[in-house]
């Protein structure tokens, strides 16, 4: 694992036990799935990357839109699930025919994969990527960086 993806989980790990506050992004005070990622992302990254429109809990399923997809594809470099690894970003479909609009990042990789995010009514968790979860998998992404 390079640096960056050391870089990437380690500070992920730091957000473990932060509660779940919907558009929040303090670690420790309160996050959501997205606050999480951009956390992570100031962490290692420095400054966001665009500004986060204000969103409500069905954010984009009215319209039907795929808003965290795209903005995922303007600032991360997609990639194919079965190529997963350690500090990726998954995007996941929480029910058939929404949009996908929940996001985790890869912890461990191998026989019993783990990613952690922060969901509703648990705070920032870690879980194993079981078959549910991974089911649910729409895209995956990772970080900018350099590896090596």
């Amino acid at each position: 694992m390079s640096v960056s993806q050391q870089s990437i989980v380690a500070e992920a790990k730091r957000w473990l036990g932060t509660p779940y506050v919907h558009q929040a992004s303090v670690r420790g005070a309160g996050a959501d799935c997205l606050g999480l990622l951009r956390g992570v992302w100031r962490a290692v990254m420095g400054c966001e990357p665009e500004a986060v429109p204000v969103y409500s809990m069905d954010w984009s399923e009215p319209q039907g839109e795929e808003r965290m997809w795209a903005a995922a594809q303007r600032h991360l470099v997609e990639k194919s699930a079965a190529d997963m690894r350690v500090g990726d970003v998954l995007l996941f479909r929480m029910r058939d025919q929404s949009v996908a609009k929940h996001l985790g990042i890869v912890s461990a990789d191998g026989a019993v994969p783990r990613f952690i995010h922060a969901y509703s009514g648990h705070g920032v968790v870690e879980n194993t990527l079981s078959d549910p979860w991974r089911r649910r998998v729409v895209a995956c992404f990772e970080f900018p960086l350099e590896n090596g």
